[in-house]
């Protein structure tokens, strides 16, 4: 039975979703208990077979409607848009259906995507700037020092923690000197996020480890990168008051501190007044993304 209530919008059964937990589930303990070794042959494993035994999964049918999704790739491209140039190379990290990436190449020289999974990413035309890569979950395989803008979205909590270091460093290692990747992940304090928050208080789906910004922060550092802030939507870009992302043309960078010492204060709280305050408008587009600097 689940724990809590479906939103109206959820298309899908309370047996369906209970179907895909169950699948989930287990596909994700095999990773969490599977070596480093197991783990590189096994993400493409466990998420070929997610997407198979899954058809009405979101990522495989989609929720909206295709002209909805076209919108939203359009408009995270035009945020996106502040950090590229028609010269630049753009590389995807779990582009799932690829519409981002391939909304980008429109507007840059090259694009690379980098995904785990070949049942969710098959397309049958691809334009000459774009190339498609299969990864074991760490592997980055572009040539050093050729991106300059490097992106993914809802991907970091589906690395196994002991995989996430390296995979950052992979990217540190693919970017140009001066090179920025943005990451966009659910906030643990509001999670979790993955399919069991449906049935459970922690992220026992393929959210293998759900973020703060003070982790990401941390992390990245370690993986080499020189420099952590906090990216948020906004019309103009000359404030850094966020705005809803669908009125948003671009981003505004503003420093990774102030959202480090609300997650302080937060980690404090009981945990539904921490979620509660972490979910409001004005204070989850701190937690909802970070960008580093090589």
């Amino acid at each position: 039975m689940l724990l809590r209530k479906i939103p109206p919008i959820e298309p899908r059964s309370e047996g369906r979703l209970s179907y895909q937990y169950e699948i989930e589930r287990r596909l994700a303990d095999r990773l969490r208990q599977a070596s480093k070794e197991e783990r590189r042959r096994l993400y493409s494993e466990v998420y070929d077979e997610l997407f198979r035994s899954v058809p009405d999964h979101p990522q495989v049918v989609g929720i909206a409607d295709p002209a909805g999704l076209q919108r939203t790739a359009a408009n995270r491209a035009k945020c996106l848009s502040r950090f590229l140039t028609p010269h630049s190379t753009f590389l995807e990290v779990g582009p799932g259906d690829c519409i981002l990436a391939l909304e980008v190449a429109k507007i840059v020289a090259k694009v690379y995507a980098v995904d785990v999974s070949a049942e969710i990413t098959q397309r049958s035309e691809l334009p000459a700037n774009f190339q498609l890569i299969l990864s074991d979950g760490c592997s980055i395989s572009v040539p050093p020092n050729s991106v300059d803008v490097a992106y993914s979205d809802q991907l970091m909590e589906h690395l196994h923690p002991d995989d996430a270091l390296e995979q950052l460093r992979n990217l540190y290692l693919a970017l140009k000197p001066g090179g920025v990747y943005i990451c966009n992940t659910p906030n643990r304090l509001t999670g979790p996020h993955d399919i069991s928050k449906y049935f459970t208080e922690e992220p026992t789906g393929f959210h293998l480890k759900e973020f703060t910004t003070t982790d990401l922060v941390r992390i990245l550092r370690a993986a080499g990168f020189r420099k952590v802030q906090v990216p948020v939507p906004a019309r103009g870009g000359y404030l850094p008051i966020p705005t809803l992302p669908a009125v948003a043309t671009r981003y505004v960078v503003v420093p990774s501190g102030p959202a480090v010492a609300i997650e302080s204060v937060l980690e404090r709280l009981p945990r539904k007044t921490a979620r509660w305050v972490a979910s409001r408008f004005y204070v989850r587009w701190l937690f909802s993304r970070v960008l580093a600097i090589k």
